[in-house]
């Protein structure tokens, strides 16, 4: 890839409390670190560092009960304070120079200004991490490619459920068309 006319953010996806609740601790660790380490690179090279999170108004009006997945997401968090849902993990939040684009649905796209910040800071490579693989990865993932964006995945920086079909989007489904590597390789 020429980096010459490449514009690159590291986009960080769905790395909230509510969501990384979803996991077991031991699972986490590995891909906490990870992030970490290539937001500390991204901030050391000047790379434009974007969190992006799942967020709702009280009462979650975006929700429609037609959609199962988001529906029993709203009846177990409805509890919950809005500012609480879109917590980052502690180990990874965000500095007051980092953006911030809270998202509605799968993709990083979904509901908000995400591309108009892109496409303003003529972003055209995006680095993607987060979890889930087979949830935000790859809805942004397939987006993100239908847009003509570049794309890279830092695969130990990414986490599923699903160890299996973890291993077969990052090995078989994103080197197709997109580059994936471990942290160690992008930090170098």
């Amino acid at each position: 890839m020429n980096i010459l006319n490449i514009s690159t953010a590291i986009l960080v996806m769905d790395m909230q409390n509510t969501i990384l609740g979803n996991y077991s601790k031991s699972n986490l660790e590995t891909v906490i670190q990870n992030v970490k380490q290539c937001i500390n690179k991204a901030r050391k090279e000047k790379i434009t560092i974007i969190y992006v999170v799942l967020g709702f108004r009280k009462g979650f009006p975006e929700v429609s009960k037609n959609n199962s997945m988001f529906s029993g997401f709203k009846e177990r968090l409805n509890h919950l304070e809005v500012e609480e849902i879109s917590k980052i993990h502690a180990e990874i939040e965000p500095e007051p120079e980092d953006i911030i684009v809270k998202k509605h649905r799968i993709s990083a796209f979904s509901g908000n200004d995400l591309e108009m910040i892109l496409r303003a800071s003529n972003i055209n490579h995006l680095v993607l991490t987060g979890v889930a693989t087979s949830g935000v990865i790859l809805s942004t993932f397939t987006e993100a490619f239908d847009k003509d964006y570049s794309l890279t995945v830092i695969s130990d920086a990414c986490k599923d459920r699903d160890d299996e079909v973890h291993k077969v989007l990052t090995e078989k489904v994103f080197p197709k068309v997109a580059d994936v590597v471990t942290t160690e390789e992008w930090i170098k």
